[in-house]
């Protein structure tokens, strides 16, 4: 043990050891993993969770690698969910990740049962389907996305996320890195929040954006609920 709380000592010192014990038998799903599942990996994958999945078919590519931090040039070609899963294994030996070389709808089919699951894709009707599959299953969730300078999140519990977003299958338009990082850091420190037992205010939109002068703004939204 002198070990495992030498690893965690920073957060043993926020929380005490029977908190951070606790998110050993905690469960998380990450839907994606591109920029914001990159980030969600390195944020959440050393912090004592004790088992992640990565869902995600895609493959790195070189036009991917500014902004999905967790890859290098020499991982070109691999696939993105196996490459996260490595990442959080020689980052955290407290850990197990598993990778999931799938779309969500095969994933869901599985019937694995999560503490959370975090969406990090950058497909709306992907994203839709995994509203309706948590709304089902009555599992909490926590939605991000990103476009140029601005990003939105939210923990979803009793809201809808299609009774707010217009479901399409428009692709976003560039993508600066930092704001990726941004609300990426914002939904793993939710998700870390949730896992050890403190407050989390549920069902609130928060939308970060800068303005053409560089101002950062963040104004939030209550949803309506079920």
């Amino acid at each position: 043990m002198e070990a495992h709380d030498e690893f965690f000592n920073r957060q043993i010192k926020l929380w005490g050891n029977d908190v951070q014990n606790s998110l050993q038998g905690k469960k998380i799903a990450i839907i994606g993993s591109g920029g914001l599942g990159c980030t969600l990996a390195i944020a959440l994958g050393a912090s004592g969770i004790g088992e992640f999945a990565f869902v995600d078919f895609d493959t790195v590519g070189i036009h991917n690698i500014h902004r999905q931090i967790g890859f290098s040039v020499a991982d070109d070609g691999k696939f993105k969910s196996e490459v996260l899963r490595d990442l959080v294994h020689s980052r955290c030996p407290y850990t197990k990740a598993t990778a999931y070389v799938e779309s969500f709808d095969e994933f869901a089919k599985r019937g694995l049962e999560f503490d959370l699951i975090i969406d990090a894709t950058d497909n709306l009707p992907v994203r839709a389907a995994i509203n309706e599959y948590c709304i089902n299953k009555k599992q909490a969730w926590i939605y991000g996305s990103v476009e140029e300078f601005h990003g939105q999140v939210c923990f979803f519990e009793k809201a809808s996320y299609e009774a707010v977003f217009q479901i399409n299958d428009r692709k976003p338009n560039g993508i600066a890195c930092p704001i990726v990082m941004h609300i990426g850091s914002l939904q793993a420190n939710l998700a870390l929040r949730f896992l050890a037992g403190l407050s989390v205010k549920k069902d609130i939109l928060y939308y970060l954006s800068f303005n053409e002068e560089g101002i950062l703004d963040t104004k939030r939204f209550n949803l309506p609920v079920n």
